[in-house]
């Protein structure tokens, strides 16, 4: 009789085990599948439009992942968890990838853009040498940059102020050898003047673009 209920209780406590083992499974799966089923969504969305909210992508990402490999440790047979895991995470830096390269392809647009309008209707993309800057448009360059930062100056972020100021200077650069090629003293006058009302207004409206950013940081 004593081991006919040492059997069963045996029995019991195995039957208790597996139940509980199957049920950390589950929960398990249910995390691994949740964290499959997010980067099967966001690898659907358009580059583009997942550029625009990466950073959300990102931490949500973050966040499924820890929590689906925290899951599977408990678990005693884990190899089909992992293997979902690890397929789900390679199909998610593809999809990286795509994105950080439509990123950089955008950025590159907008750098562009900015450089258009900052430079002229002369404006030619030759890597910052600026060869296309000669003595008899140089003061127009000066003039159309002058003024374009002028009214643009409130919505300028810090980092397109760090461009701004990345472009003046290469132009003052492209200045010292066109002042060795007859630029006249007219025309030297009037870039000096611009020159003198674009210094405090890079410095201030960059100060008020960073302490914004600053601000919108810590809320």
């Amino acid at each position: 009789m004593r081991t006919l209920k040492l059997t069963l209780a045996v029995a019991a406590g195995a039957l208790m085990l597996t139940s509980c083992n199957d049920e950390q499974k589950q929960m398990a799966k249910n995390k691994v599948d949740n964290y499959s089923n997010y980067i099967d969504s966001v690898s659907n969305v358009a580059a583009d439009k997942a550029s625009a909210n990466w950073e959300a992508i990102e931490r949500n990402y973050e966040t499924r992942k820890a929590e689906a490999n925290s899951a599977i440790i408990s678990v005693e047979d884990n190899a089909d968890l992992q293997e979902s895991i690890d397929k789900s995470t390679s199909k998610y830096e593809e999809f990286k990838a795509e994105v950080m390269a439509e990123n950089q392809r955008m950025e590159g647009e907008r750098i562009t853009m900015m450089r258009q309008s900052l430079l002229g209707k002369d404006y030619v993309d030759d890597q910052m040498a600026f060869g296309w800057i000669n003595k008899d448009n140089i003061l127009s360059v000066y003039q159309n940059f002058v003024d374009t930062v002028e009214k643009n100056k409130d919505s300028y972020t810090r980092e397109q102020w760090d461009e701004i100021k990345l472009l003046y200077e290469a132009i003052d650069t492209r200045k010292n050898t066109v002042e060795n090629e007859g630029l006249s003293s007219a025309d030297n006058r009037k870039i000096a003047a611009l020159k003198l009302k674009f210094a405090p207004m890079y410095t201030v409206n960059r100060m008020g673009a960073k302490s914004e950013e600053n601000a919108e940081a810590k809320q």
